[in-house]
């Protein structure tokens, strides 16, 4: 029980791990996918016998990997290798059996990881132990994480994901502005950390099924707390060393490529005014993409989906007002601390003159 109770505890590291192995997979697919929709120019699957069909079902691979994926990630971060086999089985079953997707990935991630957590902790003889991990373990697992899904808990799992989705689409009109404030103070309070990676998981899971403008509010917001801080360093140059300066120019870089953790330099230093100024900044700049409609056919961010980016004027305006709000709110609150730090300095040698009298 106490072993249970322990696994349980880490389950974000679990999910992390699972999420990070799953990432290569959504972004070579959705990207290819995506711009082969794009050079089609239909907005449609291109036709049957094209290269762009191809392209198009070599992105949809990748999608169809990644649950499998995540699964056998988690199963992996909990039982080592041995815990591969069964979660990802278990996850591919229940993905085409009970359209489970996403969550039910996670479940057969912790589930298969903690049977064979259990399993191999049977005591078998010597001469059995070297087949254990390899033949004995992935069998009897798979059996039972499988098994699980398809005659327990697939059905329900199902169900859940299909009415998630459900209430997702019917967000999309009446309370998409909401969504996109809480997506990009998400997005930015950790920056690439577990509340960052449940929002980035939230993406996905719009974008396997059709719900396009959550993705597009998500790529603005991946890239405003990077791009944000590093055009900072170049608005107000005295509020930053030279070490912080070259911070930013990498930072900008950084976003442009739809990674969020350029920032993390500059809020490690200064926490209180940095962590603020992005999150501000960022759910502005989802807002506006909610509010411009701003579309994108891939789980990714920054200006590299620009190709696959519906509304692309719109994108920009969106990360430019995200970014911009980050720059002068950050640069404000900086500004402020150079007067307390004078004030103090001149309140200290006023005492001093008075002890000194």
């Amino acid at each position: 029980m106490k072993d249970l109770i322990s696994i349980l505890k880490d389950t974000r590291q679990h999910l992390m791990t699972g999420v990070s192995h799953m990432i290569p997979f959504v972004v070579a697919g959705g990207i290819l996918l995506a711009m082969s929709v794009m050079l089609y120019g239909k907005g449609a699957v291109p036709e049957e016998g094209t290269w762009l069909n191809d392209l198009f079902f070599i992105g949809v691979a990748g999608f169809q990997l990644m649950v499998p994926i995540l699964a056998a990630y988690i199963g992996y971060s909990i039982a080592d290798r041995s815990a591969l086999a069964p979660s990802a089985i278990a996850a591919f079953i229940g993905a085409n059996m009970y359209n489970t997707g996403f969550f039910g990935a996670i479940f057969a991630g912790l589930l298969g990881g903690i049977v064979v957590f259990y399993l191999k902790k049977i005591k078998v003889p010597a001469f059995a132990r070297s087949v254990m991990p390899i033949f004995v373990i992935p069998i009897i697992g798979t059996f039972i994480t499988a098994g699980a899904i398809v005659w327990g808990i697939g059905e329900p799992i199902g169900a859940a994901t299909e009415a998630l989705t459900e209430f997702l689409k019917g967000m999309q009109n009446e309370s998409i502005v909401l969504l996109a404030v809480i997506m990009g103070l998400m997005i930015s309070f950790d920056m690439g950390g577990p509340v960052n990676k449940v929002a980035y998981a939230f993406v996905i899971l719009c974008v396997g099924e059709g719900i396009y403008n959550v993705a597009g509010i998500s790529s603005v917001a991946v890239a405003v707390p990077s791009i944000g801080m590093g055009l900072a360093t170049f608005i107000n140059k005295k509020l930053y060393d030279d070490s912080e300066k070259e911070a930013g120019r990498a930072s900008i870089l950084m976003g442009t490529m739809g990674i969020t953790e350029g920032a993390i330099p500059f809020a490690a230093a200064d926490p209180l005014r940095v962590l603020p100024s992005i999150m501000i900044g960022t759910a502005a700049g989802a807002s506006t993409a909610a509010v411009l409609g701003v579309e994108s056919y891939a789980a990714w961010g920054g200006l590299i989906v620009l190709p696959v980016v519906d509304g692309r004027f719109s994108f920009i305006i969106a990360l430019l007002v995200g970014s911009l709000v980050t720059a002068f709110l950050v640069n404000f609150l900086k500004a402020r601390r150079p007067v307390v730090e004078e004030n103090t300095q001149e309140e200290d040698d006023l005492d001093l003159d008075i002890e000194i009298g």
